[in-house]
Order: structure tokens, then C-alpha cells, then sequence
């Protein structure tokens, strides 16, 4: 039966061809589209993710950790005289502004820490020691600010809010949302780049809990020491912080609209192709009814048709996006294909293509075999 369904599809090689086309595009779209929507959702959450605290505190209603909101850096005594609670840290993001040294300026994302090690952030830095940080007016640039800043080296100085300031280090991967450059400073340092904002102030304090401690009885005891701010668990503000980047900015809604268009698009061309292929075998499928075969072998031809189109074109389309994949990177994206996304494609691919084959099968099932008789 397959030899069958095989012969009758590739009758004409031409229409075969423009039936995987369809699936590939619809497949690759998909990849496409879904994975750097992953890619720029992980750049979202890419220090909560790396930054080994238990716990967060945040003011009230903050959106995202970008978007970070002020309250007064002493909250963090309430913290540290938790029980359970083995370190406690304030973490101070600031956006500022930075001049280049062609005369333009441009937005900075500043992270300041007292003890960066001690929290894995930055997680990987090719060049420069952390610790240096607090020995005078240094700041470590992430590698990402080449595309918007130009290229540095360590060594350099750049202006921040007026301030000079050297850069000692580089860090990589540190990549926010806004594709704003990461830069990160002493606690004190970023304070005094704007002193009337930020003096005694921070935009969040990182906790971590002594091992075996109940983190969920722990977060509703610092609640409520603190109860003008949130304490949040670390994955629920990292899902806090996607969750804005996805319903705020209709970024989940447009993500929605592509991937279906895709597959539409690949639906009505695979159900094209298989119709109009039916259509010429109308006297093949004529016969099969005449020698006894019911509607049940006919939709087993056509959806091994549909099989066949479905694992060609999901090859084709995979092989396109990982080709793809390399180009984004250059261009400063991230794409992000997991496993578990390659095989719910294929198996949304071949739904699909048996979706598909429906219509022709609408049409074969009402095949008179007699058909194969008449001239």
C-alpha cells in the first residue's frame, strides 16, 4: 500500500516538490519565529536565571527585572535578621547614560554589587577580576555592547553620567531585553553616578537560604517584615519578568499570528497539492473500491501521502532553520531550538498534513467503482 500512495505521489515529481516546499515553510517559519521568541524571553530573564540567590525581594508591582523600582537599601536588616536566611545582598540596576568616543551617547543597563562572586554574576568573564571592582572608578562591559557601542578594549575609559570611569573587564552572555548593554560596577560607584537618586537606595536584595530551609515559609516571613515590597522565589520572578515581556507588549499575541499564518499557509498548500493529485488518480482510487477496498484503504493511501509529505517537508524545514540559525547569531540574536520543540513540530506537521488530506478524502470517499469501467 505504501509502494502505492509512493508511486501515485511522486507521479509528478514537480507538484511532490512544491508540497514539502509548503511543510518546510510552514515548518521553518515555526522554528524560526518560536525560537527567537525563546531566545529573546531567555535574554529576559538571563541574570535571574544565572544568579544563584533563593529568593528576591523587589519593590511593589515591579514589571521586570529591567525595570527596576527604588526603596531604601536599609530594608535589608529586616532581611538578613530572618531566620533561614544565610546572606542577604542589595542589587542596585540603574539605567544611565554613556558617551562614546565619537561624541554620541548612549543608554547603559548598570548592575552594582558589593560581592559579585558570591552571587555568579556575572556567570562568565573572559577577562578581568571581579574583585578589582571596588578599588576605584572601574566598570566590566559586556561583549554585547559592540554592536551598539562600537568595538573596546580593557584598558579603555568611557563617560558615565558625566563620571570617567575605566573599563577593567569584559563579561559575555549578559544580554538584557532591551538590548540595552549590560556594565557592571561596586554598589557604592553606580550610588555616586547619580548621588540625589540613588544615594541609600536599591532596586532589589538577593537572599540566600541556609541549605534544607523552606523557602516558601521563608518568602511569607520576609512578606511580612516587608510588606511594602514583593518576595518573590526565584523562577517565579523570572516567569513574573517573561510573563510582562509577553502580555504587555503583545509580544505573545504577534508571536501567535505568525505561527498560524505559517500554517495556513503550509495547510493549503499541502491540501492543494494532494487534491489535485487525487484528482489525477481518480480512476487508480476508483479501482481499490472496485476490487473490494473500502473508504478505510482509501484514507490509509491518503494519509500515508500526507506521511510522506509531512516527514519530507519537516526534514527540509528543519535542515533551513539550523542553516539559518548561524546567521541570526551574527546579528547579535539568539535562537533557541530545544529538543522537545523539534519533535512537537513534527508531530504538529503531521497533523497537519492528515488535516489536509481530509479535503481530498471528502472527495474519494464518494468514488462510484464503477468509474473504472466507463471509457
Amino acid at each position: 500500500m505504501v509502494d502505492l500512495a509512493l508511486k501515485m505521489l511522486l507521479h509528478d515529481k514537480l507538484k511532490f516538490f512544491i508540497t514539502v516546499a509548503g511543510v518546510a515553510f510552514a515548518v521553518t517559519l515555526v522554528l524560526v519565529q518560536v525560537g527567537l521568541f525563546l531566545g529573546l524571553l531567555d535574554n529576559a530573564t538571563v541574570t535571574i536565571d544565572n544568579t544563584n540567590a533563593d529568593l528576591w525581594v523587589t519593590s511593589k508591582e515591579t514589571p521586570n527585572i529591567d525595570f527596576a523600582h527604588l526603596f531604601p537599601e536599609s530594608m535589608i536588616n529586616r532581611v538578613r535578621s530572618t531566620p533561614g536566611v544565610a546572606r542577604a545582598e542589595n542589587l542596585l540596576v540603574s539605567f544611565q547614560t554613556i558617551s562614546l568616543p565619537n561624541g554620541a551617547q548612549e543608554g547603559v543597563l548598570i548592575y552594582g554589587l558589593d560581592s559579585f562572586r558570591d552571587w555568579n554574576l556575572p556567570w562568565n568573564v573572559p577577562q578581568g577580576k571581579l574583585e578589582d571592582l571596588k578599588r576605584g572608578p572601574y566598570f566590566f562591559l559586556d561583549d554585547s555592547a559592540v554592536r551598539r557601542y562600537g568595538r573596546f578594549k580593557v584598558g579603555e575609559y568611557r563617560e558615565i553620567q558625566q563620571n570617567r570611569l575605566q573599563i577593567i573587564g569584559r563579561t559575555a552572555d549578559a544580554k538584557s531585553f532591551t538590548t540595552t548593554p549590560i556594565a557592571f560596577m561596586d554598589f557604592d560607584r553606580v550610588q555616586a553616578l547619580s548621588p540625589d537618586l540613588l544615594r541609600g537606595q536599591t532596586s532589589y536584595i538577593l537572599v540566600k537560604l541556609v541549605p534544607g530551609a523552606d523557602a516558601n515559609a521563608i518568602q511569607a516571613e520576609l512578606q511580612r517584615r516587608l510588606p511594602y515590597n514583593d518576595v518573590l522565589l526565584k523562577q517565579d520572578w523570572a516567569n513574573h519578568s517573561r510573563d510582562y515581556w509577553i502580555v504587555s507588549t503583545g509580544l505573545g499575541l504577534n508571536l501567535f499570528v505568525t505561527v498560524f499564518l505559517g500554517c495556513l499557509v503550509g495547510v493549503v498548500i499541502v491540501a492543494q497539492t494532494l487534491y489535485s493529485s487525487t484528482m489525477e488518480h481518480i480512476k487508480e482510487f476508483g479501482t481499490v473500491k472496485a476490487i473490494g477496498g473500502g473508504n478505510g484503504v482509501i484514507y490509509r493511501l491518503l494519509a500515508e501521502q500526507a506521511t510522506m509529505s509531512a516527514a519530507a517537508g519537516y526534514v527540509l524545514g528543519v535542515l533551513m532553520a539550523f542553516l539559518v540559525q548561524p546567521l541570526i547569531s551574527k546579528i547579535d540574536l539568539k535562537l533557541m531550538i530545544p529538543n522537545s520543540f523539534l519533535v512537537a513540530v513534527f508531530f504538529g506537521s503531521l497533523v497537519m498534513c492528515l488535516g489536509a488530506a481530509m479535503i481530498s478524502f471528502r472527495k474519494v470517499a464518494g468514488i462510484d467503482p464503477a468509474l473504472v469501467f466507463r471509457s
